[in-house]
């Protein structure tokens, strides 16, 4: 599992890439990562590509990811994150709801320049 966490260019927001197998050990460990950058930067807005991974949680796995890891006082609560997935890959769907119903500001997108646009826009 490689993963990359850096600053975009226009300094508007967190970008988080990953590759390979992700699980909420992993996600939670990049997220908290990414919000600490962003926290020190003054960003709260966070592009998460996960184009190249694919989610192998369990449905119990996803719900305390979204339910319990997020709920972490590391994660800035009033982000905005775009998740960014492969066009076939559905394994992000059911985290997807369970992260917007738990409160979370996480859209799912499966085209770049959308998940820019929603980032950026107001």
């Amino acid at each position: 599992m490689k993963y990359n966490i850096s600053v975009s260019d226009d300094r508007k927001f967190i970008l988080l890439k990953a590759t390979g197998i992700i699980n909420r050990l992993l996600v939670i460990q990049y997220f908290i990562e990414a919000h600490t950058l962003g926290k020190q930067e003054g960003i709260n807005r966070y592009l998460v590509d996960f184009t190249e991974c694919r989610n192998t949680d369990t449905v119990l796995r996803n719900y305390t990811l979204a339910y319990q890891d997020m709920k972490d006082p590391r994660i800035d609560q009033g982000a905005r994150t775009a998740l960014l997935v492969s066009f076939h890959d559905h394994s992000h769907d059911f985290l997807e709801t369970l992260l917007r119903n738990s409160g979370n500001d996480v859209t799912l997108f499966h085209d770049h320049e959308l998940a820019l646009w929603h980032l950026t826009k107001g």
